[in-house]
């Protein structure tokens, strides 16, 4: 039997190695029917010890493909596992002799994205013989990405226009492929600026993004003048194993003035416009006003001296039965025209007012009762709805229907009478509320209950005997 050498040695190692390893690319099992061969050896350059790549940059290995067979074999190779995107091995296609090897080139190029996470990945390379396939075999070995940072700080918006304080956020884009913890801090507080971070420092992801509220707060108002601009500075810290860099983040903080200028110019012009009325325009238009008067008045005297005086006529001789009409009223009654209406003498002007309040799906009458031995001529009625009801009110005078009106459709309504409406002494004037809602007022709760007025005016006279 051929001494296999050190190949074989190595070969032995390679089998040794893999029982050690747990499975992680299955081979396929020869049937029954395959022919008798023996199996392709495969070393690689680093043995045992991991190999380090760098995204972004090349690296190459070294596999040694031995054809142990008795046959003129040609190698195929497929890369295995999660580096396969971005492993190529050269050349593709690999003949050998039979007891001949040969070694092939493993390229690595990890490009530099946040879809290539930083740690320990599996490279697995599948030999494929081309006349005996069955007898593939893989080559294992395990390879280090390693971890590297870049990352995008932005404070939004940059700008901000407030009378006093502004909020902003900070975004945080990981473009690196290892998690990164990002505290945020703010320069110390001083007499003019404050800040206030929220919530704690940002873990991100590779390829996420993720952001912390910050609110800046100037130390006091400005009433007049111009903006007063602040300018922001936050430091972003951003952190991976081994290694941290800082990100400073500026913005502003535009301050307005409560009263701006134009405002100010306004006023200034208002108030320049009313003292010039006080001065000049108010004393010219009182002048004219007055001289206009005055010259009213002289021609009105002018006229009136201008015109003769016709004398009185004579009073006729009063008749008996004249002289008895008009002497005053007896026992002070009070004094009159003389003449008498609806059977009255002479009375005095007076006003009364009727309440009504009533609840809900209630109905509620008020009255103003004349007294006897008078009548009380109504001249004139205001009816007021001041809550803004819902609802009925009739009003009559000696249960003679006056008016009937619907509350909803009016706040205060007057109504008045040339010829006045006669109550006798001892009738009344009635209202009647029918309440189907209160008002409700534009600030406050709903009214409890309905509640109008209802002001009667005229002449209460005394009966003539």
């Amino acid at each position: 039997m051929r001494d296999p050498g050190p190949v074989g040695h190595q070969r032995g190692n390679n089998a040794a190695r893999d029982s050690r390893r747990t499975a992680r690319f299955s081979l396929p099992r020869a049937g029954p029917a395959s022919l008798p061969f023996r199996r392709v050896t495969t070393t690689t350059e680093f043995g045992l010890q991991p190999v380090v790549v760098t995204p972004g940059q090349e690296t190459t290995l070294t596999l040694a493909v031995r054809n142990d067979s008795d046959i003129v074999e040609a190698y195929t190779f497929e890369v295995l596992g999660e580096c396969q995107p971005w492993t190529t091995v050269e050349p593709a296609r690999l003949p050998l002799y039979p007891g001949t090897s040969e070694r092939v080139t493993v390229r690595l190029r990890p490009p530099r994205s946040p879809a290539v996470r930083a740690g320990e990945v599996p490279l697995g390379i599948r030999v494929v013989p081309a006349e005996r396939p069955q007898s593939l075999v893989v080559a294992e070995t395990i390879v280090i990405i390693e971890p590297f940072g870049q990352q995008r700080v932005d404070l939004v918006p940059e700008r901000r226009r407030a009378w006093r304080s502004a909020r902003y956020h900070v975004e945080v884009r990981n473009d690196g492929n290892t998690p990164i913890t990002v505290p945020l801090t703010a320069p110390e507080a001083d007499d003019q600026l404050s800040y206030r971070i929220a919530g704690e420092p940002m873990v991100v992801e590779p390829g996420s993004r993720a952001e912390v509220g910050v609110r800046a707060r100037a130390a006091k108002l400005i009433w007049f003048g111009k903006p007063v601009t602040w300018p922001l500075r936050l430091t972003a810290t951003a952190a991976w194993p081994g290694e941290a860099q800082e990100h400073e983040v500026n913005g502003e903080l535009i301050q307005l003035p409560l009263l701006p200028r134009w405002l100010l110019a306004l006023l200034a012009a208002l108030l320049a416009l009313l003292l010039a009325w006080l001065a000049l325009v108010r004393p010219a238009v009182n002048s004219a006003a007055k001289e206009a008067v005055d010259k009213q008045a002289q021609k009105i005297a002018s006229a009136a001296r201008q015109q003769p005086v016709a004398p009185p006529p004579p009073a006729p001789t009063p008749t008996p039965t004249q002289a008895s009409s008009q002497q005053p009223p007896q026992g002070g009654q009070g004094q009159g025209s003389g003449q008498r209406v609806g059977g009255t003498g002479g009375g005095q002007q007076i006003s009364r007012t009727i309440e009504v309040r009533v609840n809900t799906g209630g109905l509620g009458t008020s009255r103003y009762i004349v007294p006897k031995g008078r009548i009380f001529h109504v001249t004139d009625i205001v009816v007021s709805n001041f809550q803004g009801d819902y609802g009925l009110i009739n009003i009559a005078a000696d249960q003679q229907k006056i008016i009937p009106l619907g509350l909803e459709n009016f706040r205060n309504q007057d109504y008045h009478w040339v010829t006045p409406i006669d109550v006798p002494g001892g009738r009344a004037v009635t209202a009647t509320v029918s309440c189907t809602k209160p008002g409700t007022p534009a600030i406050g709760p709903q009214f409890p209950n309905c509640y109008e007025l209802l002001n009667v005016s005229g002449v209460l006279s005394v009966v003539s005997p």
